[in-house]
């Protein structure tokens, strides 16, 4: 496994990304969810949407096994979610007509607390029948209206909640499986990229060669740079070209990675989720990033490995 070096001689900052000042935040707004309220319902279904429910109606889960939270993290979040919005809801089950418990997603619930949320966007799990739920979630993909960032959410959900791997979740949804590794992706970029993909400031071909950057504050610029100045992909690429970084190269076809790269990132994913990034060139060298977030998906690694 390799780590990313950042190349030297770039020496450009924002200003050469933007040129004169703009206030790219004018182009913002919070993402919002808007008419899907939590009622009461009085028959518990499974849910592929995502509903508002009062923060005072949501308690944290007792197993969680992470007790502690860096303040300084959450108080980063919680000023991020005051700005876009929260990008990516948590999961949570219902307990009672008036009590809901977090599945996933305890960190952002208490950033939005500190942001003074007082309605939390989450997704329900409502049934204990998972073929329900895999089909509501099937369904919720096929309409016409999702942006991709709610496409790669229902795709990670069908993963986490459902049990499925890559392969069986293509299957499930009629896509090919780096069409849907692709749209995975997508889930690595910066809250602040991942509004602006959400909302049409960008297009996923924007957001795929921004994704080939490993420095989070670059992809930001990168992604201002593109609203400021209403950029193509190609002009964006040529952009990343003048900063002597590489741009990625656009996954579009099905053979741009041999098969056995994307059951490498299957088995990984197991431990890790969607906090993998996979990198190979034309010669077939390459690096694996690897982001954890606790001892415990490092011991999960190790048990794979010995298996």
């Amino acid at each position: 496994m390799a780590g990313y070096k950042t190349p030297r001689g770039l020496g450009k900052g924002v200003s050469a990304l933007l040129g004169e000042d703009v206030e790219i935040s004018d182009f913002r707004k919070p993402v919002g969810y808007i008419n899907k309220e939590v009622a009461n319902p009085s028959e518990p279904k499974p849910s592929a949407d995502i509903l508002r429910i009062p923060v005072g109606m949501i308690e944290p889960n007792p197993f969680q096994p992470r007790v502690t939270f860096d303040e300084d993290a959450l108080q980063e979040l919680a000023e991020s979610i005051r700005t876009l919005g929260l990008i990516q809801p948590i999961t949570v089950k219902r307990v009672s007509s008036e009590k809901y418990q977090i599945i996933s997603g305890e960190r952002r619930f208490r950033a939005c607390k500190l942001s003074g949320m007082e309605m939390i966007p989450a997704y329900i799990r409502d049934a204990n029948e998972q073929g329900m739920l895999e089909m509501a979630i099937v369904e919720n993909i096929q309409r016409e209206n999702l942006d991709p960032i709610e496409v790669a959410m229902s795709y990670q959900r069908l993963i986490d909640e459902c049990d499925l791997t890559q392969e069986q979740m293509a299957q499930r949804v009629g896509k090919k499986r780096t069409s849907v590794t692709n749209y995975l992706r997508l889930l690595n970029l910066p809250d602040k990229v991942q509004h602006d993909l959400k909302v049409g400031l960008i297009s996923v071909g924007h957001a795929k060669v921004i994704l080939g950057i490993n420095d989070e504050k670059l992809q930001e610029n990168l992604c201002d740079a593109v609203i400021k100045d209403d950029l193509s992909v190609r002009q964006l690429e040529e952009k990343i070209k003048k900063l002597d970084r590489p741009a990625a190269k656009e996954d579009t076809e099905d053979g741009d990675l041999p098969e056995q790269y994307y059951k490498v990132l299957e088995q990984l994913g197991k431990v890790f989720g969607d906090n993998i990034s996979l990198k190979r060139s034309s010669s077939g060298k390459g690096s694996i990033t690897l982001r954890f977030n606790s001892d415990e998906e490092m011991q999960k690694l190790l048990e794979l490995i010995e298996k």
